[in-house]
């Protein structure tokens, strides 16, 4: 008894998860919580059982317990019934729960925490349900979050130490979390930037930024833009609108004389100095000087 008291000494906060096998649900809700209490200066452990004494003395529970309780910091969704859904009907699993919970406590914004729901949690959930959230065409099979998890799990050719594996891809996750909260919030200041870009703009056919920021969602929305024109490293690109965010296809693809060609032919085949490169998908010219990357859209939009 006294061991078992030890383990679940009070100088840390105790999270309980399911032992043996892993999935990216369980890995994410211990990362989300461990990234919060963390930054609460709280030190945390994570504990995989199923030993119900055990799941009892824990400060939080996922995707064990069969309860599912906010207030009491259980978050599992096995029990009859599970632990609702969401209105589009992707049911919630714990990562989900937790990411309910405290996910904007986390990301530090409500937008923020939408975002990542809407873009990572919500696949998640889904997949730990047994929902597919996309159509094959052909046998072309995307490669998800999970099965980079799942690449993780030991073969049957090795030692089955889960709970090692387990805890090594809870500092991935809480990583991978980091950089979206970084990167979401990022956006949303950008997106500020590129709407007055596009306020400014004379002609709406083209947008033309100052800086590298994030465009594409953001112009997505403007049906009048063909092209933006931005500085990376030190060239100026200029990069065709997509029809819409869930496919490549442009809405004005670069004239087809340019694709794939390079510095001396491309400049003839374009006719503009200080071009180096066009791609073989017609969506993205380079330049060495914004006034060359400008003649490049006026040619491009007059095709």
């Amino acid at each position: 008894m006294l061991n078992f008291l030890n383990i679940f000494n009070k100088k840390k906060t105790i999270i309980v998860t399911h032992n043996a096998t892993f999935h990216a649900d369980d890995i994410f809700s211990c990362a989300t919580l461990s990234i919060m209490l963390e930054s609460e200066g709280k030190s945390v452990r994570i504990i995989r059982t199923r030993d119900q004494n055990k799941i009892d003395f824990a400060d939080y529970v996922v995707d064990v317990g069969g309860i599912h309780d906010p207030s009491k910091n259980r978050f599992d969704h096995h029990q009859k019934g599970g632990a609702g859904m969401r209105d589009n009907e992707v049911p919630y699993a714990a990562f989900g729960l937790v990411w309910k919970a405290y996910g904007e406590k986390v990301c530090g914004d409500k937008i923020v925490a939408q975002r990542i729901e809407e873009k990572l949690v919500q696949g998640i959930d889904a997949n730990d349900n047994g929902i597919d959230t996309f159509e094959l065409k052909g046998e072309a099979m995307p490669y998800t979050i999970q099965d980079l998890f799942y690449s993780f799990r030991p073969s049957y050719t090795e030692e089955l130490d889960y709970d090692v594996r387990f805890l090594k891809l809870v500092d991935l996750a809480k990583e991978v979390l980091l950089r979206e909260i970084k990167k979401n919030s990022d956006l949303l200041k950008a997106s500020d930037i590129v709407k007055r870009a596009y306020a400014n703009s004379e002609d709406k056919r083209f947008v033309i930024l100052d800086g590298f920021y994030p465009w594409g969602e953001t112009l997505i929305e403007y049906p009048s833009v063909l092209y933006v024109v931005f500085p990376k490293l030190d060239t100026w690109r200029v990069e065709c609108m997509r029809k819409d965010k869930f496919s490549f296809e442009n809405k004005k693809p670069l004239p087809a004389s340019w694709a794939g060609k390079r510095d001396l032919e491309l400049a003839a085949a374009t006719g503009v100095k200080d071009v180096t490169f066009c791609h073989n998908g017609r969506f993205m010219i380079v330049a060495r000087t914004k006034v060359a990357a400008l003649e490049l859209v006026q040619k491009a939009l007059a095709e």
